[in-house]
């Protein structure tokens, strides 16, 4: 009885609403004239320093694959510093490799690998994963791009940049500023709410 299902979003106080990019300009649009919360693509991205253990790594991993091309607490990007060696962490996400049993996740694997070499595009492969350098936050299913960092202060500004693409940030020991954890992305708290927007303190403002 608290719940009701309407064909047209019409007659309602305000709209919580999630989309992409482009729906969300749509939803912006129609609700103008409403309190609102309108939800947008967003990733999430983890930042390493290079002292992380094989254990921690393999923390990390759960943030990559545990929900591999679903909702934004999905890792999707690694930033590194500069003249990182991706041995151990390849080596750490070992486990996981039963993924390329999954056919939605391997038939993404070998088109992009197929795309990869045909354009000749150097990246790592590590038989069920692909990694690649790249200044984008989102990557396809079966990849994971990363982006080298010179140091801690130029890293702060590269991602307060794209802060608003970003759900959240995992380091070791949440080292990194507003980070959490490794391994803990897909463990939201109570208040961890989508955008930063604390969705009950909106509804109780109607």
């Amino acid at each position: 009885d608290k719940v009701e299902v309407k064909e047209q979003l019409k007659g309602a106080d305000a709209y919580i609403a999630t989309g992409s990019d482009n729906s969300a300009r749509y939803f912006e649009y129609y609700f103008a004239k409403f309190p609102r919360i309108i939800r947008k693509n967003r990733s999430s991205c983890a930042v390493l320093n290079g002292k992380e253990t094989k254990e921690e790594l393999a923390e990390l991993g759960k943030d990559v694959f545990q929900y591999f091309g679903l909702g934004c607490r999905n890792v999707s990007k690694l930033f590194v510093p500069k003249g990182y060696h991706f041995e151990a962490i390849l080596d750490s996400f070992h486990s996981f490799a039963p993924l390329a049993l999954n056919n939605k996740y391997a038939n993404n694997y070998d088109y992009t690998k197929a795309i990869y070499l045909l354009n000749k595009e150097p990246h790592f492969d590590s038989g069920f994963l692909l990694m690649r350098e790249s200044h984008e936050l989102v990557s396809p299913t079966s990849v994971l791009f990363y982006e080298y960092y010179e140091d801690e202060e130029s890293l702060k500004k590269t991602i307060k940049a794209q802060e608003d693409k970003i759900q959240c940030i995992v380091s070791q020991q949440a080292w990194f500023e507003n980070s959490i954890p490794l391994g803990e992305a897909q463990k939201p708290q109570i208040n961890d709410y989508a955008d930063g927007e604390d969705t009950m303190k909106f509804l109780l403002s109607l």
